[in-house]
């Protein structure tokens, strides 16, 4: 019988390996590019040239889709529950965060009756005295779309979040909550100069309430 002619097994394998090589390679690059695609999302902020501490800003409707604005919303409730709850061992940093100031960030996004039920919890009366010591560090997580509308008005929402905290110890305690928050806009046209790029739009947090978890996050011993 004549010779058949066959290809070599090295080469049939090697070029399968190649070849399965280049497969996974292109998935990891596809799937990387995919992950990146959320990052190209509008932003909202102000862009400034001169620092003027006395001037004030003129508001504008935005000229863009209503999404974006909606947008916007999520991501204030989101940093508002963060700036409220998260907790870090560093008594300076808490007590410039929770300061009954313009600079504090949790008064500058509530109303004043919601800042002055804040400042009834256990915990930021404990962290505001000038000798406090925190021994504690707290993290919101926050679930796959944890934020929906409550309201035809798109004004009330429902925000579920965990509440992760460790102390000194390494003791670790873990609760979940659901807050209902309802925001108000500003009566006026203009916001203040140090408003501009924390709180462009001029929102305020109205309503902070426990719909489900217990207690305020902030009044554990």
């Amino acid at each position: 019988m004549p010779d058949q002619v066959r290809p070599p097994v090295l080469i049939s394998r090697l070029m399968a390996f190649v070849l399965a090589t280049a497969l996974v390679v292109l998935g990891a690059l596809v799937i990387t590019l995919w992950s990146m695609f959320p990052l190209n999302r509008p932003q909202v902020f102000f862009l400034t040239t001169q620092m003027r501490p006395d001037m004030d800003i003129k508001l504008y409707a935005m000229n863009t889709d209503e999404k974006y604005t909606e947008l916007y919303k999520i991501s204030f409730i989101k940093e508002y529950i963060k700036a409220r709850n998260e907790i870090v061992p560093n008594t300076n940093v808490m007590q410039r965060k929770w300061a009954n100031s313009e600079d504090g960030i949790v008064n500058m996004w509530s109303t004043g009756e919601i800042f002055d039920e804040f400042t009834q919890t256990n915990m930021w009366n404990a962290a505001m005295y000038s000798n406090a010591n925190i021994d504690v560090t707290c993290t919101v997580e926050f679930p796959p779309r944890p934020i929906s509308e409550r309201t035809s008005d798109k004004m009330t929402y429902t925000a579920n979040f965990s509440y992760v905290c460790v102390n000194s110890d390494g003791q670790t305690d873990k609760k979940d909550y659901t807050i209902i928050i309802e925001l108000e806009k500003a009566d006026n046209d203009t916001i203040k100069w140090g408003d501009r790029t924390n709180n462009p739009l001029g929102l305020y947090v109205r309503r902070y309430e426990i719909d489900s978890g217990g207690t305020d996050p902030l009044d554990f011993e």
